[in-house]
């Protein structure tokens, strides 16, 4: 079959000769629509993560129908849309993690294109419990697909947070993450400030109906990091309020840029939120998508064909917005 491999740092190639997919009982085949792109895959692209082995398969953010079943799969149908939760944590009663429920911090979590082969194929398989139906109704075009994961994690930031509409936000980055917290946000009547550097990003966070801060604005309730751009953080802790609630979503190796006595004077409440605990919280986000207003394609840059895998990653990160790459999928 076709699919996308990553053969070296900053190379990708579409080949078509590539191993089918072996289904195992608990497993679903499903045949790919489309992957979107995330800052993750990028690292692996960059080199700057390496892969079990190369040539790798890559992409995680996928969606797609069903078209067979594993022997023991009963709650799945042949022609089910889904959309995949990449992270398959290891649901043991013996993990600590998934025991309390919490299993965004499993240790043995099966991480899709990265620890575990990626989906960026014509057809994968897929654990039964990790391929979540999407009712045809809603309308979701392959764009909203694709971006279903990512909104998922923004999505389960926002939740975790337990922000209110009462309450000032800031979101510092207007990347495809920052992007899509803001629609969450949006969603339960926040309209939300927003600090980004790229002017394109800051027009299309604008676009979907966020604000630009201003530099003197201040006194933000809630504080969402997406950028994972440690000096950006020190700025924006000096506009929150006294106790705001700072969530940290995007991922840095860098040392928390905060001391000790500037936590406690401003009595800052600060909150890791790491992608989202199976099966509710991907669950929640298609529900909420399949009723929503809005689209989460609105914060699609480009779309590319399979066979341009390359320039689809090569060009990620300079897009304003997202991009996602369609396989069997044409919308």
């Amino acid at each position: 079959m076709k699919a996308a491999v990553l053969t070296g740092p900053g190379r990708i190639d579409t080949v078509m000769d590539w191993p089918e997919p072996v289904v195992g009982p608990g497993d679903v085949l499903v045949d790919m629509g489309g992957v979107g792109l995330c800052g993750s895959d990028l690292t692996v692209f960059d080199g700057k993560r390496l892969p079990p082995a190369t040539p790798w398969v890559m992409g995680h953010e996928g969606y797609g129908r069903i078209t067979a079943l594993g022997a023991d799969v009963r709650d799945r149908a042949v022609g089910d849309l889904v959309a995949i939760e990449p992270n398959y944590s290891c649901l043991r009663t013996d993990c600590p993690a998934c025991r309390t429920g919490r299993t965004s911090a499993c240790p043995d979590r099966a991480i899709v294109g990265m620890n575990a082969p990626g989906v960026l194929a014509e057809r994968c398989a897929v654990p039964a419990a990790f391929a979540h139906p999407v009712a045809a109704s809603a309308g979701l075009t392959g764009a909203d697909l694709a971006c279903v994961e990512p909104y998922a994690v923004a999505r389960t930031a926002v939740q975790r947070s337990q922000v209110t509409p009462a309450d000032r936000c800031l979101v510092i980055g207007a990347g495809a993450q920052g992007l899509l917290v803001c629609l969450a946000l949006l969603e339960l009547g926040i309209k939300p400030a927003v600090t980004e550097p790229h002017p394109q990003r800051l027009a299309r966070a604008e676009q979907i109906g966020a604000t630009i801060a201003a530099d003197s604005d201040g006194d933000y309730t809630y504080l969402f990091e997406t950028s994972g751009h440690a000096p950006a953080l020190r700025s924006a802790v000096q506009r929150t309020a006294p106790g705001a609630t700072a969530v940290l979503i995007g991922l840095s190796a860098a040392d928390l840029p905060l001391t000790i006595e500037e936590v406690v004077r401003r009595q800052l409440v600060l909150r890791g939120s790491l992608i989202y605990d199976h099966p509710g919280d991907f669950g929640a986000a298609i529900a909420d998508l399949e009723q929503a207003a809005f689209r989460p394609s609105a914060v699609i840059d480009a779309g590319f064909p399979l066979e341009a895998a390359q320039e689809a990653f090569a060009g990620a990160r300079e897009r304003a917005g997202k991009t996602w790459i369609r396989i069997g999928d044409k919308s």
